[in-house]
């Protein structure tokens, strides 16, 4: 079998020639038609300035002022207020121009009379007019005196009873004479508030807790005792309503004697 070409004439083509242009051909051959094109437009192209064409058969727009007549009827206040159009506008409106004329008055000047046998007459008048205290000057002071100290009351020769609020206002019928307390030390006063009926007897008597802490140290029993005793024991004049008042116990003690038997004394 024969493997020659059919055409002889004809040459084979290779791999690489087959496949066609690269594509750095083809950006080649695009710059040289651009360059082409570019140079035909400048070698063959008018250079001539362009002049504006005149503006011709255009309608021409004219603003009227305030002179034309036809305008000026157009204005609602023609006839109404004073204008310039009507019939004595002239003397309404245009004031006539006044020349003003100054005038520079001078005057020489006129200075104030300053005698000096008047110069502090003013002051001379207020200091003859308004007198002011001396102080004198003491360097030496007063020596104060020491207040003697304060003498202390002489103890309660009874025990007492004072009543206080509203209860005060009542009468009391009783004579009351709290007992001396026999007590070797001082006691505190007791209060007891009571509440005294209509009648005027004592319905409620309580005996009430001390205000501080020293006078709770100093209260006694036998104290309270006889506080609450006398209080419940009182009568006082009738009135309308029930009362309420404290009653304070002041005591007075007496200090307890103790012998003690001694049998070589016999």
């Amino acid at each position: 079998m024969n493997n020659a070409p059919a055409n002889p004439s004809v040459p084979e083509l290779s791999g690489s020639q087959s496949e066609g242009w690269s594509q750095k051909k083809w950006l080649a051959v695009v710059a040289i038609i651009f360059a082409a094109h570019v140079a035909v437009i400048f070698a063959f192209g008018e250079k001539k300035q362009i002049v504006p064409r005149p503006v011709t058969n255009v309608p021409d727009l004219k603003l009227t002022d305030d002179s034309g007549e036809l305008l000026a009827l157009d204005d609602p206040t023609l006839f109404a207020l004073p204008h310039l159009e009507g019939f004595a506008g002239t003397a309404w409106i245009v004031a006539p121009h006044v020349q003003f004329h100054r005038q520079d008055w001078t005057e020489q000047p006129r200075w104030l009379p300053l005698p000096a046998e008047n110069l502090g007459a003013t002051f001379r008048q207020f200091m003859q007019t308004n007198f002011f205290a001396a102080q004198p000057f003491d360097f030496k002071p007063e020596a104060k005196l020491n207040a003697p100290p304060p003498v202390e009351p002489a103890p309660a020769q009874n025990s007492t009873l004072q009543i206080g609020g509203a209860l005060a206002q009542r009468k009391l019928f009783n004579e009351i004479n709290p007992p001396s307390l026999p007590y070797n030390d001082v006691i505190a006063p007791s209060k007891v508030q009571v509440l005294v009926s209509a009648a005027g007897n004592v319905d409620s008597a309580v005996l009430l807790p001390s205000e501080n802490s020293f006078e709770a140290a100093g209260r006694a029993d036998i104290g309270d005792t006889n506080a609450l005793q006398i209080a419940r024991t009182l009568r006082f004049a009738p009135a309308k309503d029930l009362t309420v008042g404290q009653m304070i116990f002041n005591w007075r003690t007496i200090p307890m004697t103790t012998t003690n038997d001694n049998p070589d004394a016999h």
